[in-house]
């Protein structure tokens, strides 16, 4: 959620980045504009998590995130 410059973990309500551009932590931004024949059509949804959140969430998954390791990090 992003309220006021700030950026905060849509499940827990943790404040992850404290300003715009200055990350206090890793997180995951989604956004999904939804189109037909969803009953969403034409709204766009966005959240973000913090990593615990989103490591609870993985969890439950059957089928697991397609995991690559990057060998260059910036």
């Amino acid at each position: 959620m992003r309220k006021e410059n700030k950026i905060y973990c849509n499940s827990c309500g943790k404040r992850i980045v404290d300003t715009i551009g200055r990350d206090m932590e890793e997180y995951i931004h989604i956004e999904k504009i939804w189109g037909y024949p969803s009953e969403k059509d034409g709204e766009c949804h966005s959240f973000d998590l913090c990593e615990p959140c989103y490591d609870k969430l993985t969890a439950a998954f059957v089928l697991k995130p397609e995991i690559k390791e990057e060998t260059e990090l910036l």
